[in-house]
């Protein structure tokens, strides 16, 4: 798979961060969610496609918004399970990519007509 398009990677950064403002109260201005997706965004470009690496991703999110890094703690223990969805989001996203791509080359092969 492509390490560009990891669409599941990006949401996770984006709510999980979110997530861990409003656990620690800390209101976020529209600034600070412009800089979350844009982060997230970018980050997920560049995270590398193993299990756990969203995590250490995150860290950067939160860094840029101020966020305690501590608060990764509060989803560490179910970050597997979020992995595994993650997973199945930028999967989608790169087949249903290669079906575009696909289509437009018209490289996708009609069924063949049924014989009688």
């Amino acid at each position: 798979g492509a390490t560009i398009n990891m669409d599941g990677t990006a949401l996770y950064q984006a709510v999980a961060a979110v997530f861990i403002a409003q656990v620690f109260d800390i209101p976020l201005s529209f600034g600070a969610q412009v800089t979350i997706v844009l982060t997230a965004v970018l980050a997920s470009i560049g995270t590398a496609a193993v299990p756990g690496a969203g995590i250490v991703m995150l860290i950067i999110i939160l860094e840029a918004i101020s966020v305690p890094g501590a608060g990764i703690a509060l989803i560490l223990g179910v970050d597997r399970i979020l992995d595994m969805c993650r997973t199945v989001v930028n999967v989608t996203g790169d087949s249903a990519v290669n079906a575009i791509i696909a289509s437009s080359e018209n490289q996708l092969d009609p069924p063949p007509a049924p014989t009688t």
